[in-house]
């Protein structure tokens, strides 16, 4: 979707979607709208709560049948197992995904991994697709007249044009950009501390074969599943920065992180997007 500053401001029922990598404040900027007036989307939460649910308690549930004093619990049907995701709490999700590596490190065998990782795809497609129903249901159930799509941080490795194409026909997409100067605090922080991702199968089978060699791992087995994640995240980064701008250039614009890091209010938010429009129009 393409408008002018003007077209913007008028817009009665203002509809955004903001990309981004994780780290860039895309979810922070979405929370500095109020609630009363913005329904918030949140795109893990929905893949999460409807997409994944079973396969994560699935997964739960097989930890917790290890556990003998839990089996007989679970086997007698006198304990059952949910997961409490929310919005600000999406760690469930997190740890299905996994990481690839030695199973006495909670790693995944690489077929499990890919498993995984293609419902993962699969649950991502789905809950972009669900955003024109969503900003229908908003409004006409709870009377609600923006709204505010706070997409995955792996929207970008989709390689789906037609969820692009309903996000573009539906909402403003929006692109927070991180300055280079930011760039390497994000990838110190994500190596200090990874976590699990979702990846292209192309770019894990490339990045994979390299990682093993480099380290001269026999199988993904052997590995320490930390030890991927920290060394693969820098190129993951690499690799989606020219994939999420390809998508602003076609479908959207782009904003500064640390101009998005400014905004206090809404008021801040508005006037950061019709400058981003009367920029890049």
């Amino acid at each position: 979707m393409k408008m002018s500053p003007q077209e913007f401001l008028d817009w009665p029922s203002k509809r955004i979607t903001l990309l981004a990598m994780s780290g860039a404040g895309k979810t922070t900027l979405a929370n500095k709208l109020p609630k009363a007036k913005w329904f918030h989307y949140s795109g893990d939460y929905r893949i999460g709560t409807k997409y994944l649910r079973e396969p994560i308690l699935d997964n739960i549930k097989r930890q917790a049948m290890s556990v003998p004093f839990l089996r007989d619990l679970l086997l007698s049907d006198s304990i059952y197992i949910s997961n409490k995701i929310t919005v600000d709490n999406l760690a469930p999700v997190s740890s299905f995904l996994g990481k690839l590596g030695d199973p006495a490190h909670a790693g995944l065998s690489l077929r499990e991994f890919k498993r995984r990782q293609l419902l993962h795809h699969q649950a991502e497609i789905a809950a972009m697709n669900d955003v024109p129903e969503f900003i229908h249901k908003a409004e006409d159930i709870y009377g609600y007249h923006h709204f505010i799509n706070d997409a995955g941080g792996s929207v970008c490795e989709l390689d789906s044009p037609d969820v692009l194409e309903t996000l573009a026909q539906n909402t403003l997409i929006i692109y927070i950009k991180i300055p280079p100067a930011l760039e390497q605090t994000i990838i110190e922080r994500a190596k200090t501390d990874p976590k699990p991702l979702y990846y292209r199968e192309a770019f894990l089978d490339e990045k994979l074969a390299e990682f093993l060699c480099l380290k001269n791992y026999a199988s993904t087995d052997v590995m320490p599943p930390d030890d991927f994640v920290s060394w693969v995240f820098p190129e993951l980064f690499k690799s989606r920065l020219p994939r999420y701008q390809a998508i602003a250039d076609q479908y959207g614009y782009t904003v500064d992180a640390n101009d998005a890091a400014a905004v206090r209010n809404e008021a801040d938010f508005i006037r950061l997007i019709t400058d981003a429009l009367a920029k890049q129009s």
